[in-house]
């Protein structure tokens, strides 16, 4: 019994390192589109990839990038470092969910969105994607065109919620230096 034991562990193959051993990327990402683009040269076809992709914190951050190359993967490191350039800080209230109804047109795609208190997030195709690596909740949404082509919808969907954001910024400590003279001669006027 231990010989038949021992014969079996010695033919098992070395385990691959799990995924608990890489670090967690700074933002999750979402491909939504992924278009084989053809161009006709005097030689024949040339082929390349267009890539759609959105990345966000969860947190309220949140950025959509294009990206174009030869290859796959390296049109989405392209498309995820347009993201990154491109992100947007969302000013949420303490519900993580939209101060006010917002609408925005791109194109020929019209959005709307508007909080909805206690009904999670109720939002179709790009936008529900978009507004869930964002981390909003409790959001209604509805795109108005009969369009569905998905690059126009995200970038209406982040027109709209530029309207509630700020650029993304690292923060930044700044020292103010005021004048003891003035700082005095404010005090005195309030007295």
């Amino acid at each position: 019994m231990d010989k038949d034991t021992q014969q079996k562990n010695t033919n098992t193959r070395p385990r691959r390192p799990s995924s608990f051993d890489r670090p967690k990327p700074e933002f999750d990402q979402k491909i939504l589109d992924i278009r084989r683009v053809t161009r006709v040269v005097a030689g024949g076809r040339r082929f390349s990839f267009s890539v759609a992709l959105v990345a966000g914190d969860r947190k309220g951050s949140v950025g959509f990038g294009l990206g174009k190359s030869g290859d796959t993967s390296l049109a989405i490191t392209k498309a995820l470092r347009n993201a990154k350039k491109n992100m947007i800080k969302l000013k949420l209230n303490k519900k993580q969910s939209l101060p006010h109804d917002i609408s925005a047109k791109f194109s020929s795609c019209s959005v709307m969105m508007m909080p909805n208190r206690g009904r999670g997030l109720v939002a179709g195709s790009v936008i529900r994607d978009i507004l869930n690596l964002a981390g909003v909740k409790d959001v209604t949404a509805k795109i108005h065109s009969g369009s569905k082509n998905k690059l126009n919808n995200a970038k209406a969907t982040m027109a709209a919620l530029s309207t509630v954001a700020g650029k993304y910024t690292k923060t930044e400590v700044t020292e103010v230096v005021v004048n003891p003279a003035i700082l005095e001669a404010v005090k005195g006027k309030k007295d």
